[in-house]
Parts: structure tokens; C-alpha cells; sequence
């Protein structure tokens, strides 16, 4: 059995989210968000996340430390676990929604299933891209602030923010290709009669991405 070109645009959707959902999860949990190599001691880096702060020393293991308190942080690090979390969910619910959509054998609940599944991964894709630019954002400022000595280490981009970057481009892609303009409700004849059997009224897991 051969796959058909529509079933392919679904099907590569579909892996697209699920790739924007794997890098999502890193990006929330990795400590990388930030960081800062010390001039004085090039041994040694320190990293910031949602999470925790670690230092990297070279010969010597990563020591890390949670925060001890979710106020004491920054407030783009605040707006980025909560909508990191909400990212989460909206990303997990609509590669569901969109894999039951995909295998839905009744076209206008395939229909429904795959739109609210791409705009469920769309709205993912925004809440992510949100906060990893807001960040991006806070440490430009921060870097090229007059009013810190030059004396003062300065936070870079972490390898997490391209992560997240990606991530969002992944979620963004797997959306749009979740529902396609083929997924249009069949027509009925000029009679009311529809030309072949009746759908059923129910999802079936038949899957009519082959041909």
C-alpha cells in the first residue's frame, strides 16, 4: 500500500509536532537559559534555567541549585514557567486531537478534530516563542545596560533559547500541515443521496492516510 499526498501532509505533521513536543520538554527542563563565563576564572560558567542555577567547572562536577523561591525570580523568567507549562499542555492536546483526526474516518469530525488540533498546536507554538524571546529580549537589555559597570559579568544566550526557537518553528509547522485545505466535508449529490455508502456517525479508527 502506497501513501497518499494528502496522507503524507498529515502524517509529516504530525511527526513535526511530536518533534516540537520532544524539544519543548528539553527546553523547559534544561538548565541553559542563561550564561555567564567568568573573565577571572575561565574555568568556571555559570547557567540559569526555569529551574535552577548551576556552575560548570572544568575537572570538577556541575553543582546545581534550585530556586528557593518562585517570586525571587526575574519577572521573563516568572511569565516563562508559567507559559512554558501551558505550552505543555496545548501542545500535548493537540497531537492528540490531531493523530485521532488523522485516523477519523467521518469526514466532518475529521475535519473538526484536525482544526482544533492545528489551532491547539499553533496556540503551543505561541506560548513557547513567547517566553524564549521575552528572555532573549531581557538579557539584550541587560548586556548592553550603560548603567552596570563593564567590570560586571554580563548573561549570554543559553543553548535553550534556540532550542526553544526551534521548537516553536516545530509546533508552528505541525500545526498548519494538521489540517490541510483537502479536509473539506464531501458533497452530496443533486438528489440529497450521497453517491457512495453512508459515513458513520462515529469516529472509526480506519486510517485514511492510505491510498
Amino acid at each position: 500500500m502506497s501513501w497518499s499526498f494528502h496522507g503524507k501532509i498529515q502524517l509529516g505533521g504530525l511527526l513535526l509536532s511530536l518533534l516540537g513536543c520532544i524539544c519543548l520538554c528539553v527546553t523547559t527542563i534544561l538548565p541553559r537559559w542563561k550564561t555567564l563565563s567568568l573573565e577571572l576564572n575561565e574555568m568556571e560558567t555559570w547557567t540559569m534555567g526555569l529551574w535552577e542555577v548551576c556552575v560548570d567547572q572544568e575537572e570538577v562536577a556541575t553543582v546545581c541549585k534550585a530556586f528557593e523561591s518562585f517570586l525571587s525570580l526575574p519577572q521573563e523568567l516568572q511569565a516563562s514557567r508559567i507559559l512554558m507549562v501551558a505550552s505543555h499542555g496545548l501542545g500535548l492536546m493537540g497531537l492528540l486531537l490531531s493523530g485521532f483526526g488523522a485516523e477519523c474516518f467521518q469526514r466532518v469530525l475529521k475535519r473538526r478534530l484536525c482544526l482544533l488540533g492545528g489551532t491547539l498546536e499553533a496556540s503551543a507554538a505561541a506560548t513557547t516563542l513567547l517566553p524564549v524571546s521575552w528572555v532573549a529580549y531581557a538579557t539584550i537589555q541587560d548586556f548592553w545596560d550603560d548603567s552596570i559597570p563593564e567590570i560586571v559579568p554580563r548573561w549570554e544566550f543559553g543553548d535553550a533559547l534556540y532550542l526553544g526557537w526551534a521548537s516553536g518553528v516545530f509546533l508552528a509547522l505541525g500545526g498548519s500541515f494538521a489540517c490541510p485545505p483537502f479536509l473539506t466535508i464531501r458533497p452530496k449529490s443533486s438528489l440529497g443521496i450521497s453517491a457512495g455508502p453512508q459515513e458513520e456517525a462515529s469516529c472509526l479508527l480506519v486510517n485514511p492516510l492510505i491510498s
